[in-house]
């Protein structure tokens, strides 16, 4: 086997050989880091590399392996880590020239348990700054490029993680999604990537504990990869009341071939009339109708009630910036963006009334969608409204004809979905006419994460999309 196809291997088969002896977390690392060298000059998904340390980090995990210690889920997998999540001594950026040369001292939860179950960090992966947008540029590292036309976006904000295992310089990545960050790259970029429920997998250090719009999840090439990721990174945390007790870990990774022949399925092209989407999207969407007959999944157009959601995302999401970033408008102003100023002011110009308003819309979203939910299993919507569009654009300015104000007005399919408070799985769909990929948000209730992996792998079975390799 050469290298190049130990670095598209599928995780959850590189996991098994790793364990058995078949290859080593060495092969693996060298295999992984040798594509790097080769590829991300191109695509620009991976931004810092410490090929050393994981080459010494690899040789001790082949050790204790060899030596009969105990092994985790992701014993001797290579990882790059999303460059917003913080990484004890190897530097983490925020994309901002604010951290341009941190290295912090500490891990992120997330990052910290994806070690504990056996990964191997090599590097980071590249975000927008502060991971504000769902397209990933930034001042330090410049623009992640598209693996399927590098002429394009990769998205984001978890853009560079999305690239990255496209085009085979990972096994497994972690992203992070507030109103689409971790499914708009897995979309644009033909991987799959799992929103969890809110308190899943819980997010430490952060500003507000008690947010339950920003939540880190797992990302890879095919959902059996996501459920073994979701299961070394699930669990509960006393340092973050919001989140769940789980299952058995192993019970998210346990084999999720069953046959969903009757699923209950509301399908919302548009959201109920609420979004534009664009032709060739629109185009890509309309073949999913044979895919559900196949199935056997009874369909019905339908969609929640997600009136008033926009004006809930934005003062939330307002909230969080001024939360998080609040300080460095008064100390870094220069150094910061517009777009991210402009969203620091805007939660500055928040009233008491304002977040009480946005809070009671919320609830009332959310109780509805528990309604919705006792009629149907799941939701299935597009995750982005648009096609990966030029890298050289800040966001689209127009979408089917329909103007779009601001950076993140394009990308309302997801962040209407982030209020619903339950699972959301983005999941290869297809492609456009010019060879551009399109995915699928498969939605449940709270807490539905495995019924929502098992739907995902019917469709990733009956489609195929996601074997579809870049040409790059």
């Amino acid at each position: 086997m050469g290298d190049d196809d130990l670095c598209f291997l599928d995780a959850v088969e590189l996991a098994r050989m790793v364990r058995a002896g078949e290859v080593s977390a060495r092969e693996v690392v060298g295999a992984c880091l040798g594509r790097v060298a080769r590829v991300n000059d191109l695509v620009n998904a991976v931004v810092t590399v410490d090929g050393e340390g994981a080459l010494a980090a690899a040789a001790a995990a082949d050790e204790r392996l060899v030596g009969g210690g105990d092994v985790g889920p992701l014993h001797g997998l290579p990882v790059a880590f999303k460059d917003t999540h913080l990484t004890r001594g190897m530097r983490t950026t925020l994309g901002s020239r604010v951290f341009a040369t941190w290295v912090p001292d500490e891990d992120e939860l997330v990052v910290a348990r994806m070690r504990a179950a056996g990964a191997v960090g090599f590097g980071k992966t590249n975000v927008p700054e502060f991971g504000a947008g769902s397209h990933t540029f930034n001042a330090v590292f410049g623009a992640t490029r598209n693996p399927y036309d590098l002429g394009r976006s990769a998205g984001g904000s978890s853009g560079g993680a999305a690239a990255a295992l496209a085009a085979g310089l990972q096994p497994l990545a972690d992203g992070s999604d507030m109103g689409g960050s971790l499914r708009n790259p897995a979309s644009f970029c033909n991987v799959v990537g799992l929103r969890p429920t809110p308190g899943r997998v819980p997010s430490y250090p952060t500003a507000n504990v008690w947010n339950s719009l920003t939540v880190p999840g797992p990302m890879g090439r095919t959902v059996a990869d996501v459920a073994l990721l979701l299961s070394a990174v699930a669990g509960p945390d006393p340092r973050c009341p919001l989140s769940l007790d789980t299952p058995p870990a192993a019970s998210f990774r346990a084999p999720l071939e069953r046959d969903t022949g009757g699923l209950r399925v509301a399908w919302a092209p548009d959201l109920g009339g609420r979004v534009p989407v664009d032709p060739d999207v629109r185009d890509v969407l309309d073949r999913q109708g044979a895919v559900f007959e196949a199935l056997g999944w009874r369909v019905e157009e339908d969609c929640p009630d997600l009136d008033g959601a926009d004006a809930v995302f934005r003062t939330l999401r307002a909230q969080a910036f001024l939360l998080g970033l609040g300080p460095l408008l008064d100390e870094h102003r220069e150094l910061l963006k517009e777009s991210v100023v402009r969203n620091i002011e805007e939660g500055r110009k928040l009233t008491g009334a304002d977040l009480a308003a946005a809070t009671a819309e919320h609830t009332r979203i959310l109780l509805a969608a528990v309604g919705f939910f006792e009629r149907y299993d799941v939701l299935v919507a597009p995750v982005s409204q648009v096609a990966p569009f030029p890298v050289e654009w800040e966001y689209p300015r127009v979408v089917d004809g329909r103007a779009q104000e601001t950076y993140i007005d394009w990308m309302r399919s997801a962040s209407y979905v982030s209020l619903l408070g339950g699972p959301a799985l983005a999941v290869p769909a297809g492609f456009t006419a010019a060879g551009l990929p399109v995915g699928v948000q498969i939605v449940g209730p709270p807490r539905a994460e495995r019924a929502v992996l098992e739907a995902g792998a019917a469709f990733e079975a009956a489609t195929g999309w996601g074997r579809r390799r870049p040409a790059v």
